[in-house]
């Protein structure tokens, strides 16, 4: 696995540990629903990320006699998995915010609160652009699932301060509300990892701009023709096409598969493709 890509994965669990450890203590001191909804969203966060670097360090094991393809599927099957996590994790949030919202509970707001909070709101802003910049370098779908996680932890802190600014100002039903807002911003972000990954285990196919470059790309093959068929689908994160191109009927067989051979490799050069099978057609 690429240095940079497993260091990725290891600076987002010690960020989220780091915050998890804060709120946590800073959520208990002040009594703090928002705050206690951020410190349970970190802890997701860790579960996520642990789960990501797992699956990071999986899908680059090489295949063997059961993966005979590779082990691609592991990653989004783990960004699958934590989405739900996501949206559990939001419900008990909702559950405890509406409690506290139909019985007010003493706030005790501490400077810790402001400074967890918006120190929350820059890390995470700061750890965002790194997960975007590596996950187009190595076309990672966990940890651009991470990156969407991360500014959404952007914007739930955003409210969870605004809640605590509110209930420091006496409008304690703030606090409450803010941790729903929190929680919707969880279910928020486990839905647009689910979105994402759940193409890929259902195995979609390609745009049809992918498909546009693969025949430009097949074309400019000498000896191909032309192309009678072409399909592909996912298998994990990439991949499988099978194609079928036309090569002149007077050629012999070890020509036409030739061609055929020079088609593959030059398709397997794409970034997104993992296996390129082609059928020769004569005409």
């Amino acid at each position: 696995m690429p240095n940079r890509l497993k260091r990725a994965t290891n600076v987002a669990l010690g960020i989220n540990i780091f915050l998890f450890v804060i709120k946590t203590i800073v959520g208990v001191l002040s009594n703090s629903i928002a705050v206690i909804s951020e410190a349970l969203n970190s802890f997701t966060d860790i579960l996520v990320s642990i789960g990501i670097k797992i699956a990071v360090n999986m899908s680059h094991e090489k295949p063997d006699s059961k993966h005979q393809f590779g082990h691609n599927a592991a990653q989004p099957i783990a960004a699958f998995i934590l989405s739900v996590f996501a949206f559990v994790v939001g419900i008990n949030i909702i559950e405890e915010s509406v409690k506290r919202l139909l019985e007010p509970k003493q706030l005790n707001i501490i400077p810790g609160v402001y400074v967890v909070l918006v120190v929350t709101i820059v890390i995470k802003i700061l750890l965002n652009r790194y997960q975007v910049r590596i996950a187009k370098m190595f076309k990672s779908p966990a940890i651009r699932a991470a990156s969407v996680d991360s500014i959404n932890d952007v914007l739930a802190s955003s409210i969870a301060l605004v809640g605590i600014i509110g209930a420091a100002l006496n409008l304690v039903y703030l606090d409450s509300a803010a941790g729903i807002f929190v929680a919707m911003f969880v279910f928020k972000s486990g839905y647009e990892v689910a979105k994402e990954n759940i193409n890929y285990l259902m195995g979609t196919s390609a745009s049809n701009e992918f498909y546009e470059n693969v025949r430009m790309i097949t074309m400019n093959v000498k000896g191909v023709k032309g192309i009678n068929d072409l399909r592909s689908h996912y298998v994990g994160d990439k991949f499988h096409i099978e194609i079928h191109i036309e090569v002149d009927k007077d050629y012999s067989t070890k020509v036409s598969h030739d061609i055929g051979n020079e088609v593959k490799y030059a398709l397997e050069k794409i970034e997104e493709v993992q296996k390129v099978f082609v059928h020769v057609d004569p005409v």
